[in-house]
């Protein structure tokens, strides 16, 4: 008894502080990159996501003021409660 009151809650904080990160490649170009740009959103509990959300390559390029982009990355963060989504430009 005494080594299940020690174990279950060691299990309950590995699951808590969980997470899982997936980043891939999407366009690569022969182009130099200096300068990155990034556009997410957040969803929490995975049904509460904002609404009208551009997570697109033109609003990442334009906010990092890229005019020929040279790299498209895609991350997707998921935590227990909470998943992020990303799109990262880089360019010049």
């Amino acid at each position: 008894m005494k080594i299940l009151n020690r174990i279950i809650p060691i299990c309950a904080a590995a699951v808590l502080f969980a997470s899982c990160s997936v980043s891939m490649p999407a366009i690569v170009t022969d182009n130099a990159g200096e300068k990155m740009g990034t556009a997410e959103y957040s969803v929490v509990l995975g049904i509460f996501r904002p609404m009208n959300v551009d997570i697109g390559i033109a609003k990442a390029a334009k906010k990092g003021n890229i005019t020929r982009v040279a790299t498209v990355d895609y991350v997707v963060v998921s935590g227990l409660f909470k998943t992020t989504y990303k799109t990262i430009v880089t360019g010049n």
